[in-house]
C-alpha cells in the first residue's frame, strides 16, 4: 500500500520505499526468528551473539554491540541470559574494564546445531529471489546503510 502522505514526489518517494523495506524486514525477521523461539527458546539477538562468537572467537562486550548494532544495556542482559543458560562465559582480562565474552562447550554445540537450519530457512525466505536479485538487494542496503551512517 502506498503512503497517503502528500508532500513532494521526493518526499512521497522516499516514505514510500522506506515503509516497502520496513515492512519486508519485519515479515522476514519474524518468519525466521519465531520458529527459532519456538524450537530453542533463542531470540534475534542471542542467536547473533552466538553466532558471532562461534565465527569470531570471543570478543568483548564492546565488540559485540557494535558487530550486533546492540546497546551496551541490551547486549548485558542477552550475554546474562545465555550466561544462566551456560552457553557462554565472561572473563576479565589484564584491563578489567573489559569483559571478554566466550562461548562455552556447550554454546558452541548448541549454536553449532541450530546454526545450519537457520541458514537453510534464511536461504529458503530470500529464494523468491533470484541469485542476481540477492546480490543487488545486498548491494542497495549496503549502499544505504553506509550513507546513513555519515
Amino acid at each position: 500500500m502506498p503512503t497517503h502522505y502528500k508532500g513532494s514526489p521526493r518526499d512521497v518517494l522516499a516514505l514510500d520505499t522506506f515503509v516497502k523495506l520496513a515492512r519486508a524486514s519485519g515479515t522476514v525477521v519474524g518468519r525466521l526468528y519465531a520458529p527459532l523461539m519456538r524450537a530453542h527458546g533463542i531470540t534475534e539477538s542471542q542467536l547473533g551473539v552466538l553466532e558471532a562468537l562461534l565465527h569470531l572467537g570471543p570478543m568483548s562486550q564492546g565488540q559485540l554491540c557494535q558487530k550486533l548494532l546492540r546497546s551496551g544495556s541490551n547486549l548485558t542482559t542477552v550475554v546474562d541470559n545465555l550466561e544462566r543458560r551456560g552457553w557462554v562465559r565472561r572473563e576479565r582480562g589484564d584491563d578489567r574494564r573489559v569483559q571478554m565474552v566466550h562461548l562455552t562447550a556447550e554454546g558452541r554445540r548448541t549454536i553449532e546445531r541450530i546454526f545450519p537450519d537457520h541458514v537453510r530457512h534464511v536461504a529458503e525466505l530470500f529464494g523468491a529471489l533470484t541469485a542476481d536479485e540477492q546480490k543487488e538487494l545486498g548491494r542497495l542496503c549496503r549502499k544505504l546503510g553506509l550513507a546513513s551512517a555519515e
